[in-house]
């Protein structure tokens, strides 16, 4: 059995202000008792819809090594090792919202729920407060605005928090690459075609209202757009990149991950693992060229799943994908989405997108 060490006390902050009422709430900024948040492996914070910073100290006694998930099924830290007697801190941000995951989902439950995860967790001190303002440099005087950075993540099954074991989005993993001061709002849904997503209140008017001047929206739609012609598929991206500008954000294009259907020579079919629709539409291509036409950073997925499940083969890629589990060549297992969520922040940085100083490498 795992051995799971909190040490006493266990602080737990969260801001002042005008909190709902709860066993969690936090009373002019005083903290919070630990055992009013946190069990053995599972901490909730009675906090409203918002960013919140979260800062955590790792570490007891003897040797530990920990993670943090939560929300729906989120990685927001990843495996952390640390010698006995020597803690360590970290820190990551995180987005709440309601519905805590695919936005068309269930609502999921109120506040901040973190999960306390690893080989052999132990957590000396949590801390939680709303994501920090800043005033920026060309602002009027006295105007503040978020300094938290923001990833908001348009796209579908394959991007998406997927709310149950064994599935699991890209965009689910992205988080625990990143930094406090850096946070992923995923609001990909399973089944959106670009038709669906420009279409249905929940998914892009609500992305829309919440994109902040310099935020970075990725697009990644081409799954389910098996119906889609070209005109319609193309005219679409360029009114999700259209929108994104409007709000001040800036868009990124993201062609779709490979899916699972090799040749008999080892490669990936040209048509149904490469996203060319029944159609004829060559989506990944679509991508680019509206990429390349409209100046928008382009982040190739497809080129860079395409070379990782090559050279796994055959057998070593169905690990990526949920081929044992489900037959299933399209969705990915948390470690597929973990390497794809990884390739993603590789492209990201190699764009100069975001501050490497907000980055987790290696």
């Amino acid at each position: 059995m795992r051995r799971l060490t909190i040490a006493v006390p266990l602080l737990a902050v969260v801001a002042v202000g005008a909190l709902s009422a709860g066993p969690a709430q936090a009373r002019a900024g005083r903290p919070v008792p630990a055992a009013e948040n946190c069990t053995a492996t599972a901490c909730h914070f009675d906090v409203p819809p918002g960013t919140y910073d979260v800062t955590v100290v790792l570490g007891g006694d003897t040797a530990a090594s920990t993670s943090i998930g939560g929300e729906t099924r989120r990685s927001l830290l990843p495996e952390t090792v640390t010698g006995a007697g020597r803690p360590v801190r970290r820190g990551f941000t995180v987005d709440v919202r309601t519905p805590e995951g695919e936005p068309t989902g269930p609502e999921g439950t109120p506040g901040l729920d973190l999960v306390i995860a690893g080989s052999a967790p132990a957590v000396a001190g949590i801390r939680v407060t709303p994501a920090e303002f800043r005033v920026v440099g060309a602002a009027r005087p006295g105007d503040r605005r978020p300094g938290t950075r923001q990833v908001l993540l348009v796209g579908d099954s394959t991007v998406c928090d997927q709310p149950g074991d064994p599935y699991s989005g890209w965009g689910q993993q992205l988080p625990q690459y990143f930094r406090r001061g850096l946070s992923v709002a995923n609001y990909a849904d399973s089944g959106e075609s670009t038709v669906s997503y420009l279409a249905t209140p929940a998914l892009f008017p609500a992305v829309r209202s919440l994109i902040r001047e310099h935020d970075l929206v990725l697009i990644q739609l081409a799954h389910n757009d098996k119906t889609t012609d070209e005109a319609t598929y193309r005219s679409n991206l360029r009114t999700l990149v259209a929108g994104v500008r409007a709000q001040g954000g800036r868009p990124v294009l993201v062609t779709p991950v490979v899916r699972r259907w090799f040749n008999a020579d080892g490669t990936l079919d040209n048509g149904t693992a490469l996203l060319v629709n029944g159609l004829g539409v060559d989506h990944p291509a679509v991508i680019r060229s509206v990429a390349a036409a409209e100046h928008v950073p382009l982040v190739d997925l497809t080129a860079r799943t395409k070379a990782l499940v090559e050279s796994l083969g055959v057998e070593g890629s169905k690990a990526l994908y949920l081929y044992d589990e489900k037959r299933d060549n399209t969705h990915t297992s948390a470690r597929g989405a973990t390497a794809y969520a990884a390739l993603v922040r590789d492209e990201l940085l190699a764009l100069h997108l975001v501050p490497r100083a907000l980055v987790r490498v290696g």
